[in-house]
């Protein structure tokens, strides 16, 4: 399984809209030209950003600007903003009830719980 891009899409469009917006009107469409992908995609993730109070969009095409102060914005909140970890706010979210009939099963959580929980 791969991690989403949505943290590196995020972060591109951070990076873009506080070196650009003061020239230029950063639209979902400049946005999505630079990073390569979809409009649909970079306004769900703009979405996201504005609803965490990081960044403002202008109504219509008047671009988006950032809201907070750079030096209270980490790259944990951009992930925390954009990658959706469950209810339990972890990376993993392993499965619960293993067959302790089974010596997988059974030792599963033994062999994996600590390695996870340190990642």
């Amino acid at each position: 399984m791969q991690i989403s891009s949505r943290f590196t899409i995020a972060t591109h469009m951070l990076t873009l809209i506080v070196l650009e917006c003061q020239e230029r009107k950063v639209t979902s469409d400049v946005l999505a030209a630079s990073i390569g992908v979809n409009p649909v995609i970079i306004r769900k993730i703009l979405s996201q950003l504005k609803s965490a109070d990081l960044i403002s969009i202008a109504r219509g095409r008047g671009g988006a600007s950032i809201r907070k102060d750079l030096k209270d914005m980490t790259l944990l909140d951009v992930y925390q903003v954009v990658e959706s970890l469950g209810k339990s706010g972890k990376l993993f979210n392993f499965h619960e009830h293993p067959n302790p009939d089974c010596p997988i099963g059974r030792n599963i959580h033994f062999v994996l719980d600590d390695k996870l929980a340190e990642i």
